[in-house]
């Protein structure tokens, strides 16, 4: 078993990890054009906020001191996001493969603190929170495919 602020730190790493989902899907959110799919990144965007307050309350639980911001590759995610979409003219499909690039790496945070020795208290919340991230990459890899298949030449 880890001691407590190994936990505290795996935990942060996951705060930060939500908190970068949080602002990547409302950046998203905010270039694409299709209505419906905006919503639905938007709902995303409030449940990593939800997933990262659940976190940073078990961090408190346990003494620590909670992970408040983004992390710097996020940051740069985001612009690279910004730069693509003013060039490209907010191109759905190809905001949607830059979701999915952030939700990759959720995927591997997740799985990188799920390989370490958990206090059953702490892996009951991020295992159903890891089950969340496996649905929004999911979800956010068939929104993608039908993005491009309705920008497709053939379509």
């Amino acid at each position: 078993m880890m001691d407590n602020d190994e936990v505290i730190s795996n935990l942060n790493t996951l705060v930060e990890t939500c908190k970068d989902g949080e602002v990547g899907f409302r950046d998203c959110a905010n270039h694409v054009r299709d209505a419906q799919v905006k919503m639905l990144l938007e709902e995303r965007a409030r449940g990593c906020a939800t997933a990262a307050q659940e976190l940073q309350d078990l961090v408190r639980v346990r003494g620590g001191d909670p992970e408040k911001s983004t992390s710097f590759m996020a940051d740069l995610h985001r612009r690279w996001v910004d730069i693509k979409a003013s060039v490209k003219g907010n191109d759905d499909a190809m905001i949607l493969n830059e979701c999915e690039r952030g939700e990759d790496v959720a995927v591997r945070s997740y799985g990188k603190v799920l390989d370490k020795p958990l206090p059953p208290e702490v892996r009951v919340v991020v295992e159903r929170q890891y089950q969340g991230v496996l649905r929004n990459h999911d979800q956010v890899k068939s929104l993608r495919n039908q993005a491009r298949a309705r920008s497709s030449p053939d379509h």
